[in-house]
Order: structure tokens, then sequence, then C-alpha cells
């Protein structure tokens, strides 16, 4: 194949693994692997077609066993340090929720509905930390836990 061709091949690639599929990082190498065997080319490695195949594979291998899983874990969100959830998270408490009762409050630009999970209640204006959520409800309280 040409250089230009390996070219076509690698954007062809990343475009599928960018914007049509989600084939969770692999095409990427794919992609890059056959934009190497093409600026080989360009730079004048001349091979013949079966060469240029088998370094499309090796180079293919390569890169997805030894730089994929971190950079797709970079990519996905396994970073250390990121928290899923708002559990520990903290919120003011716009009016009184005496203990048990049920309430509104801002919470990340949008209104929630809260309740008060503490033995005691809380007070307009105080910080509550969320304890624990289900679904769009945010369980809070002011007792150390």
């Amino acid at each position: 194949m040409t250089w230009w061709a390996w070219m076509i091949l690698g954007a062809v690639l990343f475009g599928a693994e960018m914007f049509a599929i989600d084939a969770q990082f692999y095409l990427v190498f794919l992609g890059l692997s056959a934009a190497l065997v093409g600026l080989a080319g360009l730079l004048g490695l001349t091979l013949p077609e079966w060469g240029q195949w088998l370094l499309f594979a090796g180079l293919s291998l390569i890169t997805m066993f030894t730089f994929r899983r971190s950079l797709y874990d970079k990519i996905r969100g396994d970073v250390p340090g990121f928290r899923e959830g708002v559990e520990g998270e903290f919120l003011v408490i716009s009016q009184e929720l005496p203990a048990g009762a049920q309430g509104r409050a801002s919470f990340r630009g949008s209104d929630w509905t809260i309740v008060n999970d503490g033995s005691a209640g809380i007070a307009a204006g105080t910080r509550a930390r969320i304890s624990r959520s289900e679904g769009l409800t945010l369980y809070v309280s002011v007792d150390p836990q």
C-alpha cells in the first residue's frame, strides 16, 4: 500500500473510535500504527506489502499492550482521588429543619429534597454534611458520624 493509503486508514480508525463507536480505546492504537506505517513510507522506508502489514500488526500490539490501560484509565475516570457520589460533601441549609423532617436545599446548582437524618434539628444557615443519597433525596446531618 502507498504511504497515503496508510494515513487514510489511520484517520478512518481514529474517526471510528472518536465519533462512531466506543471500542474502549482499541481503534486509537490501530489508527496510530497505521499512521506510523504511512509515515515510515513517506520517509522512504520501502517494504513489501506483507512487510507493511507485519509492521502494522507489530506496532498495533506493542502500542496497545504498552499504553492502552494507563491512557484509557486517565481518560475514562479511573483517576486516583476521583470519588463517585456526594456522600461526605457539605451544603448550607436555608430553612430550619427539625430531626427527621424533609425540606429543600440548593446543591450543585439545583434544588434537592433533603431529609434531616440526624437526631437534632438543623438551624437555617448551618452547614450540614450529606450522609447518604437515595435517588434525588439527600440525607443530611450535623451530628458527627
